[in-house]
């Protein structure tokens, strides 16, 4: 049955839910030029539809509510935005609701729906598949150009049309909700706008990281993280009783598609043969953003948090990077908040309805102004913004910066600006049986627990650090280190055929203060999966936005395991020999002050 309300135009907060990403604050879009003009409240008609589909060789029902502005109709059309759920949430969640009300109160057409295998929707869980989900919200699409009925046989014919079945639509959404926008856009080039928050481009990066450049090398188990969505998602035909048949699987896969089940198994088990590894790496990657960016066309204002251990501001640059090689128009932002929590004062809250007034809220309107309203005035702003909390507002930056400080690793512990300044030496550490280091505890805030504070247990890690700082020095972008360490107990079994024989570690920058206390910039660490000891290496440090005050240190830190990933197998001592002429190296992307 049709269920029809009536609501009043009301600027009704978003919700910033973040606990286990399960929800994520979304953002509204451009108020209606009524409305910014300061016309009288509208109303908004909600309809829920229902419609099937056929898609990765399952038939299913999406469900849906269309929010439909008064005013609104084939004479007086306009654009429309498409949205849905983070993951395990659904069309009726605080968020996803919210979403699509700030949508039509601001004059678009809104369809909130939904994704496949949450909420009422059938079909399996299938981690945004462009081939399934995307097709899915095609499908949807088709309903906003008129060309398609909703099962009860509702059609529309008041969304704005670039052409005949071309309606003008954007997408917005977070985490879940983001991904499913660049693999319905590769699917689908009538999608004319984009708006992913804080979302993957590599589900291998995300989930297993090995921050090496060598990435068919697999990473480090990021488990809680990865088995605490695995539980939602196979725990809902026992939450969510009666479900579609079309949502239930195998015995052993309930929930998910057959490929999810297998990734899981193969990451719990703690082994990587070389034939299951390639395998989850190809699947992983084929429902990943980086497996199809170059067919992505729409516009794309990534949106980032840097409080984000699951998805780092690593993954947008690599998305945004990548759109920009294929000729697509993109920039960033670098917000606090992530999956991790960091609402910021002051900074984009919809619950406070601050839309309007804050930097990122601003960007988003003019985004939409500017390719859903075409609005060709509508500034877009820069390629880069990143939330600076040593001062008020952001930075702005014509592109990302690049790596332009290079300091070296003495033997003596210190990180010092001249290669001459290196003091001969050699320090050693080892992991045990059990993780000696923590960075965060994703998994606790879930249950009520509190989180201790990062730490690293003596004679586990190894730490380089600065001179006290002269002036400030503002870090923005992802450093990178150059290592080259020893490790006869791996270099004996490196070469097995299981990559889980390779050694691990975990490397991360510090920010001492002169009192020395130590604070870990955003619990980020780089987990890395070394290719072969017996060779240089690489790590990419995730991406970060942090000055480093005067009187501070820099700390470079490499430790052998964290509790929040799977690490070694067996005990594996490590080496770091320093020498002038032969010395690991940190670059970071400073963009004020000096290292040393």
């Amino acid at each position: 049955m049709t269920r029809r309300r009536t609501v009043p135009r009301v600027r009704k907060p978003l919700a910033t839910a973040l606990g286990v990403a399960l929800s994520v604050p979304l953002l509204a879009a451009a108020p209606a030029a009524a409305a910014s003009q300061g016309a009288a409240p509208a109303q908004v008609t909600v309809t829920a539809l229902r419609f099937t589909v056929t898609v990765g060789g399952r038939t299913c029902a999406v469900d849906a509510d269309l929010y439909r502005p008064a005013g609104v109709d084939k004479a007086h059309p306009a654009p429309a935005v498409l949205t849905t759920n983070g993951f395990g949430g659904s069309k009726s969640d605080g968020t996803t609701d919210a979403t699509g009300r700030a949508f039509a109160t601001r004059g678009y057409v809104a369809l909130a729906y939904s994704g496949l295998g949450f909420g009422k929707s059938g079909c399996l869980i299938s981690l945004d598949d462009p081939g399934i989900d995307g097709r899915a919200a095609s499908r949807l699409v088709d309903f906003l150009a008129g060309t398609r009925a909703a099962d009860d046989g509702t059609r529309i014919d008041y969304v704005t049309k670039d052409h005949p079945g071309d309606p003008r639509v954007g997408m917005i959404g977070g985490s879940y909700g983001g991904a499913i926008q660049m693999a319905t856009a590769a699917v689908d080039h009538r999608v004319d706008a984009l708006v992913p928050l804080i979302t993957w481009n590599d589900l291998t990066y995300a989930l297993d990281p090995n921050n090496a450049a060598d990435r068919t090398v697999p990473g480090a188990f990021k488990w809680q993280w990865t088995n605490g969505f695995y539980l939602i998602g196979e725990s809902q035909p026992v939450t969510l009783p009666n479900l579609d048949p079309s949502r239930w699987g195998s015995l052993g896969c309930v929930h998910f598609v057959p490929g999810v089940c297998d990734t899981i198994g193969l990451l719990n088990s703690g082994s990587y043969p070389a034939a299951a590894t390639a395998a989850m790496q190809r699947y992983a990657r084929s429902v990943s953003p980086t497996g199809y960016l170059d067919r992505i066309k729409a516009p794309t204002l990534l949106v980032q948090g840097q409080t984000d251990t699951l998805f780092n501001l690593n993954e947008a640059t690599t998305t945004y990077n990548a759109l920009k090689d294929n000729g697509t128009t993109t920039k960033m932002i670098w917000q606090s908040w992530g999956h991790s929590g960091g609402q910021a004062p002051g900074e984009l809250n919809m619950t406070q309805g601050n839309l309007e007034t804050s930097y990122t809220g601003r960007r988003i309107l003019a985004w939409f102004d500017h390719y859903l309203r075409k609005q060709k005035n509508a500034d877009t702003g820069p390629a880069l913004a990143y939330y600076r909390d040593w001062q008020s507002g952001y930075g702005e930056a014509a592109k990302v910066p690049p790596l332009s400080q290079q300091v070296y690793l003495s033997g003596d512990g210190r990180l010092v600006g001249d290669r001459a300044k290196v003091a001969r030496g050699s320090r050693t550490y080892t992991n045990w049986l059990v993780p000696t280091s923590h960075s965060e505890s994703p998994l606790a805030g879930t249950i009520g627990l509190p989180d201790p504070a990062p730490y690293d247990t003596a004679g586990t890690c190894l730490g380089w650090d600065t001179d006290p700082l002269k002036a400030p020095v503002d870090v923005v972008g992802a450093a990178k280190a150059t290592l080259k360490v020893s490790s006869p107990a791996t270099e004996k079994v490196q070469n097995s055929g299981d990559a889980a024989d390779k050694l691990v570690l975990f490397a991360k920058l510090y920010d001492v203060a002169p009192d020395g206390t130590k604070t870990l910039v955003r619990r980020l660490i780089a987990p890395v999966r070394v290719p072969d000891v017996t060779k240089p290496f690489t790590v990419a440090l995730p991406g970060i936005a942090h000055r480093y005050e005067a009187g501070h240190r820099i700390e470079f830190v490499v430790a052998a395991s964290d509790d929040s990933y799977v690490g070694n197998k067996g005990i594996k001592p490590v080496t770091v020999v320093s020498a002038p002429g032969d010395t690991g190296t940190l670059q970071l992307p400073v963009v004020r002050g000096k290292v040393n």
